[in-house]
């Protein structure tokens, strides 16, 4: 496995891992107000962008993916900021080889399982795989008879891309993503260890809930989580300029 990566910036090893049905291209905004402090780098994991498309969507396997590639980087160790399933590979990683980890931030998700939230996406990609969908706006005639929200669907839509034979296609890999959902949705595996976690919860959102304390408690006893208000799950899009801030201080030992 040798995932498609990008780099920027220099200063202590920053990896920052997208969220499900992404790439490392959302974590732009973000990226762009770090790289000024350290070496940041940007991984598409398996089955999205411009990684393989390969069987498997466990957490064990992506982690495993991450190692692979700060070796051939020659990274021993580094910081890391995980966004939603990214910030579940990012949790299962340092749960594997806590070493290789200095300080890890989580982007508004919790070492839980959760039910299924995507089923009408699923079904809408699908759709639009199936269609003859030629340019983006066919893609979104279709998809938007499962996904209402504007912001879902131009996110969503960022993954539908001109090949090398010409022809548009979804980069993402529906059915290993299909095929793997239960894993992508479930919990992690590991003991407790003693990593610095900082938990960013999206004031809005619904992913990281009190009764969830316990659950990260139990794998990361030195955990601290704060809340970034006016924003949903994707709060390092919403206010990047605060999400990048509280990143920063917290890698610095500031917060």
């Amino acid at each position: 496995m040798e995932l498609s990566v990008r780099e920027r910036g220099e200063g202590e090893p920053l990896l920052m891992l997208h969220g499900l049905f992404g790439s490392a291209d959302n974590l732009g905004g973000i990226t762009r107000k770090l790289e000024t402090d350290f070496r940041v780098i940007s991984p598409d994991l398996r089955n999205h962008g411009r990684s393989p498309h390969v069987d498997g969507m466990s957490y064990p396997e992506m982690a495993a993916d991450v190692i692979e590639m700060l070796d051939r980087l020659d990274i021993a160790s580094c910081h890391i900021f995980g966004h939603s399933m990214g910030g579940k590979a990012a949790m299962q990683l340092t749960l594997h080889a806590p070493e290789r980890v200095k300080r890890l931030v989580v982007g508004d998700i919790a070492p839980v399982a959760y039910g299924n939230h995507h089923s009408a996406i699923l079904k809408g990609l699908r759709a639009v795989a199936e269609s003859d969908a030629v340019s983006r706006a066919d893609a979104e005639a279709i998809l938007a008879d499962y996904e209402d929200e504007p912001d879902v669907l131009s996110f969503l839509l960022t993954n539908w891309r001109r090949g090398a034979d010409g022809k548009n296609r979804w980069r993402i890999e529906l059915d290993a993503i299909e095929k793997g959902y239960a894993d992508i949705v479930g919990n992690i595996e590991g003991n407790a260890v003693e990593t610095s976690v900082l938990f960013l919860r999206g004031g809005l959102s619904d992913y990281i809930k009190p009764e969830y304390r316990d659950n990260i408690l139990a794998r990361f006893p030195h955990a601290m989580v704060r809340t970034v208000e006016g924003t949903g799950h994707w709060l390092h899009a919403e206010k990047p300029d605060l999400v990048a801030r509280l990143i920063k201080r917290f890698l610095l030992n500031k917060l």
